[in-house]
């Protein structure tokens, strides 16, 4: 079995609306070796991993999944991958049950499909459970080099355990990403530890562990200067031990000394329990005590030692939320028993793992631990009577094997309000208060105690999973101080894709809001836009451009085009959009990816429509569109239609449905949109720049699309009309779509058209289009387009120029330079076209030149472009000294200039890599992310 590719979905895609990670397997001879054929395979498997049993597959109950291993033939090996890939997660402390498996169509091969929450994790996770299935088979079964029967699993997954404590969220952050989730907030992971935004836009906010955007920095210092503490609270009132600061064991004694034994000695700023020692009677325990305290902070603390038990609560926005009793790591003697031999016991504990693994962490056998065994009199070997208790910690800290009961429900009045007020003078909005009492049901002021530290980023999990008494939600009160109940978390997002526009839509969907007045975030194919300024530089349509727009505090909306590439490689970078659009699907990039037919383009575009939650804007004019309708789950369904008889959408708006339709009247035509009942024309297409006074068809089509977008985000009328009348295609506003230079005796376009349905909708437009002279083309395709979709582009463009111009793009994308401009000038050959009307100039710069060259007055030429910076900086430059420039007025000369000088500065595209990849580099140069560049 070999895994051949492997894909990280880290949103939305074919398979799930959330992570998952896609694995192409081959299971080569194994193919014809179903799990119930390997003789005692399905016994090794369930011996490794017990917990298999719990899987519900195939028969919806606990057991399913061995069932099926068991039964007739059994189940392939690739199916048994994916269960033991999301088991391997879940005993490392992940909470995944997702996962699928299927052919990819060819014989013996798999996709193997399963749920992640960190996408390492997933990975290595996916990495031992093939180890571990290799290791279980018969010689005769397994591959040249694979794991065998010597393989240590357990010590591998102990790894991958350690391995997700690192990586994945500890059990706070978990917390706080789960009371997000429920209360529908979105959330980013920002770095590989537990920094996480909460929010999109303008309205995040973030933590850090369970420290807030909202802590004071003030409150953090003075929380972990335990000294200057122990003094504020003093000062209040409020019950403290007696301190000193020391610097050396000397000092150590003498403090402790002065202060009265029995003592307490720690570091100044440590945490967790770190170098901490407790109920120290003589000199001699100090100065030990203070070796150990000074490996973790330079200075140390000798306090009073209170007696009583430790107590930790938690305080969130001025209210006492939980309150845990906490009890150090220890074991109970049997009068059998060795200490060792106890501790391994207590660790079976199937709550028990490796740091915060599971709700409690395994006791060690450490410096510590000997520490107070010695105190004692005792070795590890030492067996304990029964009943006696030895306590192996000096704190009751979870992450050092302790154990935690809940008290909250029986806190005194005194003691609650003692903590709140602690809380509020240290200055956090989130504070653990330890407190040393003997009972904490009673006052403080009736049975003593006092307040030993306060915790600026306390632990959750003593509260989230005590070991005794009721589970508390903390983290939902810090969700809510973050975002008060009705105050918002989201900005308004538009996932806009086709085959076709998508980019002129999401630019005039962007142009429309920013004329509104609001800040807008755009992510299209020449970069992220933030307010209109370009921020990054290349294609992006994928899910790293997406989180830069919803990571940006300044952004109030999104738009974000959404290219086929980015969807398949890695699916959608956000959850959900409140608008997603499709304008069209027709062939292109079809036979890439595994994408070979328009219904499995459509399934993949469809994604948007699928995760919308306000509304989906569908091409009622387009087949595969309208099926998407029986996708959504969005409040609402919008039409788009150039087709005012169009019998569906005429009933929709009857049933007082949404839909934008092309109607036709005495002055041209007219965008109406229909919602509820309410016919509002809204603009005469002649007045829309881009659809060059309403003869561009398709640009007819995508500002109706941009019109009910806009519309259906709740954006005034008046400002969609404003917005549409004031968006044109000129080069700076909408790069490489019908960007028209008029300062030459004749008409250039240049376009980045570059399958069947975009030269189509252009040779349409040029056809519309009054021109005295000739019409000309530069005409191409990109390789790694089937040949099919070549000769279609070929046989489309044939009927409507009279000359041509053929050339290969800088990247040929695994063919020969020649192979796709031979392929054309066959098919416009056999469409008619005379031989001498057809030129082949390879090199698209000299293609473009040689085209303007032969460009008389009166022409029109049509430039098919690929770089379109370059293409531009061509055009505008023209100047032939045959004559044919000498008709363009200084004025205009010296606008060109300009313009070319703009072009100079920083505009250069992403460069193109094989395989459909650019690299995307800032406006300094430094590279900064791959997006996809379909």
């Amino acid at each position: 079995m070999k895994i051949l590719e492997r894909r990280i979905y880290r949103g939305p895609n074919l398979y799930a609306h959330f992570p998952v990670i896609r694995l192409k397997v081959d299971l080569g001879a194994l193919e014809h070796w179903p799990s119930a054929k390997i003789p005692g395979f399905v016994d090794r498997l369930l011996e490794a991993l017990p917990t298999l049993d719990h899987h519900t597959c195939s028969y919806s109950t606990s057991g399913g999944f061995v069932r099926r291993l068991r039964e007739d033939e059994g189940t392939w090996l690739g199916h048994v991958l994916e269960h033991v890939a999301i088991e391997l997660q879940v005993l490392a402390g992940a909470r995944v049950s997702f996962g699928k498996t299927r052919g990819s169509g060819a014989e013996g091969e798999y996709f193997v499909v399963f749920e992640y929450e960190e996408e390492q994790v997933g990975e290595a996770a996916g990495e031992l459970a093939l180890d571990l299935l290799h290791s279980l088979l018969p010689d005769k079964l397994r591959p040249e080099g694979a794991a065998g029967p010597g393989f240590d699993f357990q010590s591998q997954l102990d790894d991958l355990i350690a391995f997700a404590q690192r990586r994945q969220f500890g059990p706070s952050t978990a917390s706080l990403v789960r009371a997000a989730e429920a209360r529908d907030i979105p959330w980013l992971r920002l770095n590989n530890h537990s920094l996480v935004q909460f929010g999109h836009g303008r309205f995040q906010k973030r933590i850090q562990a369970t420290i807030t955007s909202e802590t004071r920095y003030i409150g953090v210092e003075i929380a972990s200067d335990k000294e200057l503490t122990n003094q504020i609270l003093g000062d209040l009132g409020l019950p403290v031990p007696r301190q000193k600061l020391v610097r050396t064991a000397d000092q150590a004694i003498r403090a402790a000394e002065g202060l009265g034994f029995p003592v307490v000695v720690k570091p100044l700023d440590a945490n967790h329990g770190r170098g901490v020692s407790i109920d120290l009677d003589s000199p001699q325990a100090v100065a030990v005590a203070f070796e150990k305290a000074v490996e973790h902070s330079r200075t140390v603390i000798v306090e009073t030692f209170i007696k009583g038990f430790d107590h930790r609560i938690l305080v969130i926005n001025g209210e006492l939320i939980a309150v845990a009793k906490r009890v150090p790591g220890h074991v109970v003697g049997d009068g059998e028993h060795s200490v060792a031999e106890l501790i391994d016991i207590v660790n079976s504990d199937p709550r028990r793992g490796i740091g915060h693994e599971k709700v409690l962490t395994r006791i060690e056998l450490d410096h510590q631990a000997l520490r107070l065994l010695e105190l004692k009199g005792y070795t590890p070997d030492t067996v304990l009577a029964p009943g006696e208790a030895m306590y192996l910690r000096s704190t009751g800290n979870l992450s050092t094997g302790g154990t935690a009961i809940d008290q909250t429900d029986v806190i005194h009045p005194d003691n609650r309000e003692m903590a709140v007020r602690a809380a509020g003078a240290i200055g956090l909005d989130i504070a653990g208060i330890d407190f040393i009492t003997p009972d904490i049901s009673r006052s403080h002021r009736d049975v003593g105690g006092a307040i030993c530290e306060v915790n600026a980023a306390p632990g959750f999990r003593m509260h989230v999973a005590p070991t005794e008494g009721k589970a508390r939600d903390v983290a939902g009160p810090v969700m809510e101080m973050l975002f008060p109940p009705g105050s918002p978390s989201r900005i308004p997002i538009a996932a806009i894709t086709g085959t076709n526009g998508k980019t002129t839509v999401a630019r005039m969907v962007a142009h429309i809001h920013k004329m509104s007045g609001a800040t807008v975030g755009l992510s299209s194919t020449d970069g992220v836009y933030i307010d209109g300024e370009r921020t990054v530089v290349g294609d992006m349509t994928g899910p790293v451009a997406a989180r830069m727009v919803l990571r940006d505090p300044r952004v109030d909306l999104a738009v974000l085009e959404t290219a086929r590439g980015g969807l398949l490689r890695a699916g959608m970078g956000y959850r959900t959009c409140n608008v997603g659009a499709v304008l069209n699907v027709s062939a292109d990039h079809l036979g890439l990816g595994g994408i070979d037919t328009l219904e499995q383009l459509a399934e993949l575009k469809r994604i948007v429509v699928e995760v919308a939650r306000d509304c989906a804007v569908l091409n009622a004019d387009d087949e595969h569109c309208l099926r998407m309708a029986d996708y959504t789950d969005a409040s609402r369904i919008g039409y788009v239609t150039m087709n005012p008889k169009h019998d569906l959408v005429r009933k929709h708006i009857r049933a007082g449905g949404l839909a934008a339709v092309l109607e036709e009247g005495i002055n041209g035509d007219m965008i109406t949109i229909y919602d509820k009942g309410t016919h509002i024309p809204l603009l005469w297409t002649h007045l829309i720049p881009a659809t060059m006074e309403g003869k561009a068809g398709h640009n007819v089509q995508n500002a109706m699309f941009a019109a009910l977008v806009a519309y259906a985000m709740s954006v005034r009328v008046e400002n969609i009309r404003q917005g549409l009348r004031t968006f044109d295609t000129s080069y700076f506003q909408a790069p490489g779509r019908l960007n028209t230079f008029d300062e030459l005796p004749f008409k250039v376009i240049l376009d980045y058209g570059h399958n069947p349905a975009a030269v189509r909708a252009m040779t349409n437009l040029v056809s519309k289009l009054d021109v005295s002279g000739r019409r000309i083309v530069v005409l191409a395709a990109p390789g790694d387009r089937r040949d099919e979709d070549v000769r279609a582009i070929a046989r489309i463009a044939a009927p409507t120029f009279n000359r041509f111009v053929l050339r290969s793009d800088d990247n040929p994308r695994g063919r020969r330079a020649d192979e796709i401009p031979t392929i054309i000038r066959e098919e416009l050959l056999a469409a008619g076209v005379r031989k001498e009307a057809i030129s082949v100039v390879l090199d698209e710069q000299q293609a473009v030149e040689r085209a303007l060259s032969m460009c008389e007055a009166g022409d029109l030429l049509l430039i098919f472009g690929d770089a379109i910076s370059r293409c531009w900086k061509q055009i505008i430059r023209f100047r032939d000294d045959g004559g044919h420039g000498q008709g363009v007025a200084p004025a205009a000369l010296s606008t060109v200039g300009s313009l070319a000088g703009a072009l100079d500065e920083g505009d250069a595209p992403a460069a193109a890599r094989p395989g459909g990849e650019v690299v995307i580099e800032d406006q300094r140069g430094v590279r900064i992310a791959r997006e996809s560049e379909d």
